[in-house]
């Protein structure tokens, strides 16, 4: 099956639904997760401190997208109906049947949840389901320990650390851990999710 750059898309899950980046977003996201230090730990950006600056940031992920970069999806649980965050397919390649979910975050009282969960689940369901791609992967911070149960939680598997790989906004340097899913085992992780097995896990 042909492989099919991924789209800005509407995609609906059961605890959230993922829809395209916009700038008239960043009054909701700034609620959600603006001015947050710990909202925005493990993302190469400096934490937004006001609207204007959250604007920039939405504007660089745009100027990404446009280029062909990364496609952005804002995260909006159906509890509220309100963009709490936002995730990204990045590193794309089309012939080698790869990509990247990452620029990952959400406000925190989704931590943990069901759609913290589903906001990866989806992004695997689409990738796999729609776009025929091969191999799923994330680039985790090792001091990230959350978003490494959640990769694992779905499915995802380790496969080994780059150390001393990328700076922090910070200037410290952070090892990357490197997680996958192959299309091959793409089935087993959808059936528990719907089996609601992944959800029983705190």
């Amino acid at each position: 099956m042909t492989v099919r750059f991924p789209a800005p898309v509407f995609i609906q899950g059961r605890y959230i639904r993922l829809v395209p980046l916009d700038p008239l977003q960043v009054p909701d996201l700034f609620e959600a997760g603006g001015d947050d230090d710990g909202v925005w730990n493990w993302l190469p950006t400096i934490t937004p401190r006001s609207q204007a600056e959250l604007s920039a940031v939405v504007e660089q992920r745009l100027a990404q997208q446009a280029a062909g970069e990364a496609v952005m999806f804002t995260v909006v649980p159906h509890t509220t109906n309100r963009p709490t965050g936002w995730a990204a397919y990045t590193d794309i390649s089309i012939a080698d049947e790869r990509l990247d979910i990452g620029y990952q975050w959400l406000g925190r009282y989704l931590w943990g949840t069901p759609a913290h969960l589903e906001t990866h689940f989806m992004l695997m369901y689409n990738a796999f389901e729609n776009l025929n791609f091969g191999r799923v992967q994330w680039q985790l911070d090792h001091l990230d320990q959350l978003s490494q149960e959640i990769v694992t939680r779905i499915g995802g598997i380790p496969e080994g650390v780059l150390r001393r790989h990328l700076r922090r906004t910070d200037g410290s340097w952070r090892d990357t851990v490197f997680y996958s899913l192959l299309a091959s085992e793409w089935p087993a992780a959808r059936d528990r999710w719907m089996a609601g097995l992944i959800l029983d896990w705190r």
